[in-house]
């Protein structure tokens, strides 16, 4: 079996990098840190794994999603799956956004996943099939302060998930969303460690969720063991769950 994952050389893209490898998966990651790329490759083969491959590409270009395709088709033959995980984060209320960082958040969470499908999904349909696992958030079903941009573009990916799903269900393509809430990645944890604290207070579980519990969810989603189609799973540990009336 075949995967590419996008975001692939940190947090909850190099999470699922490892698992998939481990799964005995070939893997393709995409990545625009080409330094981050190499270390990846030299990390996973001093552990033992030869089936992973990198490709230096801005997943918000079509010139260079179409080259990590033909690389992709050059070395793994095609792909079994796509993990369309790369995302950026920019904070601020809406008339505070400013109007580049407004598209640099929608090119990669949103353009992004029409980018891959647009070279990666003919190849699944003439090969009869396979899986598509989109990263959204749970920033993409509620709303938070202070983040209307990755609010915006999450809500995107959130319904858009079910608009792939129906099209390309009967060719045997699933699609799907992971949803995670805040998540133990280093993007994360530079946060003040009183920041990171409240997220975690905040939790039933008294923690916020790990890169590798994405991952596994990630997973669940790809595999065919499982019918899921059109499915925004959420991964929050009972963060949002609360219906925000003070304890009795």
């Amino acid at each position: 079996m075949r995967v590419v994952i996008t975001g692939g050389t940190s947090g909850m893209g190099k999470s699922a990098v490892k698992l998939f490898l481990e799964k005995g998966w070939q893997v393709m990651a995409l990545d625009l840190n080409e330094e981050a790329g190499q270390r990846l490759l030299d990390e996973m083969k001093a552990a033992g794994y030869e089936n992973l491959y990198f490709c230096k590409a801005n997943v918000a270009k079509d010139a260079d999603v179409r080259a990590a395709y033909e690389k992709t088709m050059e070395v793994m033959g095609g792909t079994d799956c796509l993990i369309n995980n790369a995302g950026i984060f920019v904070g601020g209320k809406l008339h505070e956004t400013k109007e580049e960082d407004w598209d640099r958040v929608f090119n990669v969470d949103v353009k992004a996943i029409y980018l891959t499908a647009k070279y990666f999904v003919p190849y699944m349909i003439k090969n009869g099939g396979g899986s598509i696992v989109n990263t959204a958030s749970v920033s993409g079903m509620f709303g938070d302060y202070d983040m209307a941009a990755y609010n915006a573009a999450k809500g995107a990916v959130v319904n858009l998930v079910k608009a792939m799903a129906l099209d390309y269900g009967k060719y045997g393509i699933r699609v799907n969303n992971v949803c995670p809430a805040a998540c133990a990645t280093p993007m994360f944890l530079a946060n003040p460690p009183e920041v990171v604290e409240q997220f975690n207070q905040a939790n039933p579980l008294g923690r916020i969720c790990t890169p590798d519990e994405i991952a596994k969810a990630m997973y669940f989603l790809a595999v065919d063991a499982v019918s899921c189609n059109g499915v925004n799973l959420e991964v929050t540990g009972g963060l949002n769950i609360h219906t925000g009336q003070p304890v009795q």
